[in-house]
């Protein structure tokens, strides 16, 4: 059976006092490299789906800091979803390293984020895969 994977990255730096996203840089793994991806009218319908789930993760990983009082300073993440040849997704993967600018995060703020993260609207609508994961680790300065 043949796969089909995507790969998308996200680079995003925020400014207070509620993590609004002031530079947001994507990419996609195409051709064996990595794309400056441009989300537009053109762009193929499933690899705006795989941006949709990374784009609002991020979003809630952004907005979980805020009611938590950890202030981002920037972010990244990666999305891999793996699907059959007929498109059926068997495997999602989302990982963040995020980097605060104030506050500091424990396993509880950590065990909280994640699970707000897995909740987003888009996520909530995926018949989760036998291998799915969200994984978020912080960087303090």
């Amino acid at each position: 059976m043949n796969e089909r994977v995507f790969r998308m990255q996200m680079s995003c730096e925020y400014q207070e006092p509620d993590n609004t996203v002031a530079r947001l840089q994507l990419k996609v793994f195409q051709d064996r490299e990595w794309q400056a991806f441009d989300l537009n009218a053109g762009s193929p319908g499933f690899l705006v789906f795989v941006y949709a789930v990374l784009t609002c993760q991020q979003m809630h990983l952004r907005l979980a800091c805020v009611d938590r009082g950890l202030q981002l300073d920037s972010a990244s993440g990666e999305i891999e979803m793996v699907t059959t040849e007929d498109w059926i997704i068997t495997k999602l993967r989302v990982a963040f390293q995020a980097q605060l600018k104030t506050g500091e995060a424990d396993a509880e703020d950590l065990e909280a984020i994640v699970q707000r993260m897995k909740n987003c609207p888009v996520s909530r609508n995926l018949a989760f895969p036998p291998h799915a994961e969200t994984i978020l680790e912080f960087r303090t300065p």
